[in-house]
């Protein structure tokens, strides 16, 4: 740029501030946002962090929460044209369902925004969420969930699950595959053919799949074994997922829901594992098979150290916990004149 170039920017600039009133550096930095997406600047930021978060599973939930709720509508937005009418047109259709998850997913939005304002991509720092994002004001108060979440009666099981089977689909059957084996709906959104063992009955789910980051083994009944042939049948070649969503990818946690809402269920999907309890303590199962099959941590430390059993057995001689899965998803199935004793 030679002298008189110089001399004539700055003559233009210096109109732009004192006459015009505009902020350059703002404009600069809108400038530069709108090469960078939600989506490119979600990424990044998970990229340079993750190292640093307290487990692997807490790395991929929270891209996950984004990649579910928030890319779909923000993804290919420039983040310095993000507002925060946008954000709560995200938020709005899991603000009450999922509240948590929804509080979650608010606070990452922000967090890429001001990521995004300290890289220059924007000129504002994300809304505040003590302002038009708080609770109350641009979005509703969120309804208080008493006690636990509502589950479903045993008794009414039988029932439900042949409404549940009269439709088939990728969510549905994820669903009656969550209720025969007793497992959270993460570790069965995000299974995939490779955990299988079909040959020996055994579904191996990854330590990064749950909730405690321990590796988990679940017995794989009859029933269980036939939802997965139906999952077989409509299996997308180009995925692994055993129930994936409209992309190939995992299916949202709204799926799940959103199963229990169109058949008019006021029930949790996760409290079919409450279902699941009251039912093997009626039938008097042992509490420690039924926690070993929940995949809970034994309270008692001294226990804990001792107790190594899986209670799986072999396969000549089926262990207590393949009983107990057995019986559950033959009474849900409404078999239960070869129904199995627990053991003593």
């Amino acid at each position: 740029m030679t002298l008189a170039e110089a001399r004539q920017k700055a003559q233009e600039i210096r109109k732009a501030t004192r006459v015009e009133r505009r902020d350059i550096l703002a404009e600069r930095k809108d400038e530069a946002a709108a090469k960078v997406t939600f989506r490119q600047a979600a990424c990044l930021y998970h990229s340079e962090n993750e190292a640093g978060w307290k487990s692997a599973v807490y790395a991929r939930q929270w891209l996950a929460s984004l990649e579910n709720y928030v890319f779909p509508k923000l993804g290919n937005m420039p983040t310095g044209s993000i507002t925060s009418a946008d954000i709560i047109s995200v938020l709005t259709p899991i603000w009450q369902e999922i509240p948590d998850t929804a509080r979650q997913v608010r606070n990452r939005i922000c967090t890429v925004l001001d990521y995004s304002h300290a890289k220059g991509w924007r000129s504002r720092e994300a809304p505040s969420g003590n302002g038009s994002l708080k609770a109350g004001r641009g979005l509703p108060r969120q309804v208080k969930e008493r006690g636990n979440r509502k589950a479903m009666p045993y008794v009414a099981m039988q029932g439900f699950m042949i409404a549940l089977r009269r439709k088939p689909s990728f969510g549905r059957l994820a669903l009656e595959l969550l209720i025969l084996t007793g497992v959270r709906s993460q570790e069965v959104r995000l299974a995939t053919w490779a955990e299988f063992d079909l040959e020996n009955r055994l579904w191996m789910i990854p330590a990064e799949h749950m909730k405690r980051s321990k590796a988990h083994v679940v017995p794989l009944s009859d029933e269980a074994m036939g939802v997965l042939a139906k999952a077989d049948a409509l299996r997308l070649p180009e995925t692994d997922v055993v129930f994936p969503g409209v992309s190939g990818k995992p299916m949202s946690d709204m799926t799940l829901l959103k199963v229990m809402r169109d058949m008019c269920e006021p029930y949790h999907v996760h409290g079919f594992r409450s279902t699941f309890t009251d039912w093997a303590a009626n039938e008097g199962f042992p509490d420690a098979v039924v926690e070993a099959a929940l995949a809970h941590k034994t309270p008692d430390a001294v226990q804990a150290a001792y107790r190594r059993t899986t209670y799986l057995g072999t396969p000549d001689q089926p262990g207590a916990r393949v009983k107990l899965m057995a019986a559950w998803a033959r009474y849900c199935s409404g078999r239960t004149a070869d129904k199995v004793a627990p053991p003593d």
